[in-house]
């Protein structure tokens, strides 16, 4: 039976491509599609595409996006997006072909420069071990002597994007980046990017409940995802999971004094819109410039799964790297 085919509310562990063992550690049985790389000059592709490690001892690497007409026109340098995968801290990867082929998109319709980070997965790798990592590939854009980015990317004009439990991870990578801001230059992040980002919490909200059994996100998956995702003992409460419980007013004082803007998207077929809306609220509310795009009629994640439904994304990309250029 293919993944797809999956009830995951009856059989969690087994849509996610997983198996329980006895003494409660995991089998990865099944592993989604992914894409090998291309920088083949003689590829007719719009988008080149390479691999670098980032850190061997722990296994991570970022995949880097390079539209193909930044090579005629090096002169002028793109922006540069930071890209954090989704999965549920559990599944998939940078190479995973339903990012490789978004990233590629982004790549070109913006223009940029994407680097796409393969942080380690959850529970072999618990978080922070995702924050860790993928705050690890911002210190690695700064002193790299990778070609593609110190020929063609404008590293003071940075964003970091989410989708998901990726976009969970770029929340809480852009609070560390705040605090230390004046110490990754020439790395300037100006923008945060949270696409139907994944968020928690021990009570349910109206939107977890209505959607519970959602044949997308049911409530049965997320808490597996936080289960194994969060560390040992901790519940959903947890500030890894649920921001409200772990506001950092003096980080949120830091990203309103960068003058960051964030774009928090939903909707509300979601189960966790209820959380993204909330989140957006109280960014704004503490005077941070949040822009809300919540729509109505659609699923977690469907833009990736339906790719002719990307505009929204799409466009809010380059609305956020053309207000700030």
């Amino acid at each position: 039976m293919s993944a797809a085919a999956i009830d995951p509310n009856t059989h969690p562990y087994a849509a996610l491509g997983l198996t329980r063992n006895p003494d409660g550690s995991i089998t990865r049985a099944a592993e989604a599609p992914i894409t090998p790389p291309s920088c083949n000059l003689s590829d007719p592709t719009p988008v080149l595409s390479k691999d670098v490690a980032l850190n061997p001892s722990t296994n991570t690497s970022v995949r880097l996006y390079l539209p193909r007409t930044a090579l005629d026109s090096a002169a002028t340098k793109l922006p540069l997006i930071i890209y954090i995968h989704g999965g549920g801290f559990v599944i998939l990867r940078a190479a995973s072909t339903i990012f490789h082929d978004f990233c590629s998109t982004v790549a070109s319709k913006t223009p940029a420069l994407v680097v796409s980070i393969d942080y380690r997965l959850a529970p072999e790798h618990r978080l922070p071990a995702a924050y860790d990592d993928c705050m690890e590939a911002v210190h690695w854009i700064k002193t790299t002597d990778d070609e593609w980015v110190t020929k063609y990317a404008d590293l003071s004009n940075c964003y970091l994007m989410g989708i998901s439990a990726g976009g969970n991870i770029a929340y809480h990578v852009a609070l560390r980046a705040a605090t230390c801001a004046d110490e990754l230059g020439p790395v300037k992040v100006n923008g945060l990017i949270l696409h139907q980002p994944f968020f928690g919490g021990v009570e349910r909200t109206p939107s977890e409940i209505k959607l519970a059994t959602d044949n997308i996100l049911p409530v049965a998956l997320t808490d597996i995802m936080w289960e194994l995702g969060l560390p040992i003992g901790a519940d959903r409460d947890h500030e890894y999971s649920n921001p409200m419980k772990g506001m950092k007013p003096h980080i949120l004082d830091k990203i309103k004094d960068l003058g960051w803007k964030v774009i928090v998207t939903g909707c509300d077929g979601d189960t966790v819109f209820d959380r993204q809306m909330e989140l957006a609220k109280a960014l704004k509310e503490h005077g941070v410039k949040v822009v809300g795009k919540f729509i109505e009629g659609e699923y977690h994640g469907y833009d990736l799964l339906e790719p002719s439904k990307n505009e929204l994304i799409l466009g809010a990309v380059q609305e956020m790297v053309n207000s700030i250029l």
